[in-house]
Parts: structure tokens; sequence; C-alpha cells
């Protein structure tokens, strides 16, 4: 079976307790548009997924609609929908104009502060907590709304923060193929070599861009904590349920 680009579980990873996630509940990915019949058997047979959150834009989704998965229940939630920047889709990434790493940055000033990343992983964790079940979440890429996905449920979980980051990186190791293939048919369609320079480094993640999103937190909230209260609206009691839900040992 061809692998699902980016796909991987955040379970096994220890926290500062040494506590473990629990295996077999939590996934991330690329978007899932146009799986064969074995990765759909993967998904459904041997990993047990019984519920999709899907992080993209409604042009994503209109332009590369996940595959439907059976017994699997299908949930939207546009974290960038209000942002008034987004160089996290495709689209974006290759009629962007200035500097890549600044928009970047940009783009993750935004997933800590818009209103609909707030909302958006406010729900995804209360989506988590209602029925702990085999769970994949993505975008486009898997790497920024989907990488900052993670980096919440393991921070949340007491995941020390050099794990977040190196579960973090691995999407460059994970994406290498596709983003190969992505340049390759833009170079085909006439895309300068300039620009494709661009796109290489957006498909890419960077530790600075991780970084800077929980450095406008602390600045903005104070620390995770207060952002997890004030920004996300979650309780004590959500994370201590999440904390009991998703933690193991």
């Amino acid at each position: 079976m061809e692998k699902i680009t980016n796909f991987r579980e955040l379970g096994g990873y220890r926290n500062k307790s040494k506590q473990m996630v629990k295996k077999g509940l939590l996934y991330r990915s690329g978007q899932l548009f146009e799986l064969d019949d074995a990765q759909k058997r993967y998904l459904t047979e041997t990993v047990g997924i019984r519920q999709i959150i899907d992080m993209r834009s409604a042009d994503e989704r209109a332009q590369f609609p996940d595959t439907t998965l059976p017994g699997a229940a299908y949930t939207v939630l546009d974290i960038l929908k209000d942002a008034t920047t987004n160089d996290a889709s495709l689209g974006h990434m290759i009629t962007e104009q200035g500097d890549v790493r600044e928009n970047m940055l940009a783009t993750y000033e935004q997933l800590a502060m818009s209103g609909s990343a707030q909302a958006g992983y406010h729900a995804f964790i209360h989506d988590l907590l209602a029925e702990p079940e085999p769970t994949v979440f993505h975008c486009f890429a898997g790497k920024d709304r989907t990488g900052v996905g993670a980096a919440i449920i393991l921070k949340l979980l007491a995941v020390p923060d050099e794990t977040i980051m190196a579960d973090y990186l691995l999407t460059n190791q994970e994406r290498k193929t596709a983003n190969q293939v992505i340049l390759a048919d833009l170079k085909k369609q006439g895309v300068r070599a300039s620009q494709l320079q661009t796109i290489a480094v957006a498909l890419r993640v960077d530790a600075a861009y991780l970084e800077h999103y929980f450095q406008v937190i602390d600045t903005k909230f104070g620390n995770f904590d207060q952002y997890l209260q004030q920004g996300l609206q979650l309780t004590d009691a959500d994370v201590d349920t999440f904390r009991g839900l998703y933690l193991q040992g």
C-alpha cells in the first residue's frame, strides 16, 4: 500500500510525568483526497477510524474532497476561515507575494489569535472530549493547521516541548515525496523557477513557525494554560477530563 501522505499517530509519546499518550486514538494526516482501496481499507479496518476532522477551507474541500470512509463521522472545522493571512493552502502558496517566511510567521500568528482558529481548536478539543474513538484530523498538507492542532493536544497532555517540536518537524520527512510531486507538476505547468523555490519553502515546516505560535500565545495570554482558558475557552475540568481520556500510566 502506498503510504497516506503525512499520516501518523500521536499515541506513544511520553509526557513529563512519564505517562504515555494512548495509542490507537489520535492520528494526524494530510488531506484524504482520492485514497485508493488499499488506503481506505487500512484506515477503516486496520486503524479503525471513526471520525475525520477536516480543518480546510471551503475552496480546498471543493477542489480536493476527502474520500468518505464507511462508519466514520465527518466534521469540518475551517480553522483559518476569518484569518487575514492564510498561506496554509496550496493556492495561496502559489499566488502569495512577498517574503515566504514572513508570510508563514503571520499565518502562525493567525493560528494563535484569529477568531476562527480559537473557535475551531475549541471545537476540536471538545469533539475529542465527547467520545474518545480513533480520529484522524487533517488540513491540506497536514503541517500548519494540523501541526498546531497536534501541538495543542500534546502540550495539553504535558508532553515535553522538545517532543512536540520533533513531531512537528517530522512533516518535512513525511512530505518529501509528495512535495517533489507538487513541484514537478507546477514546473510542467510553467511556474517559474524563482516561484518554485518560494513554494518549496512554503511546503516545509520550520521550527521558527511553531516557536512563533507559542511566543504569540505567551505575549498575548501570559502562558499556555491561560491561552487554553481564555483563547480556547477550555475549563480546568475539560483539561483534566482530556488527560484522563488520552493518557495512561
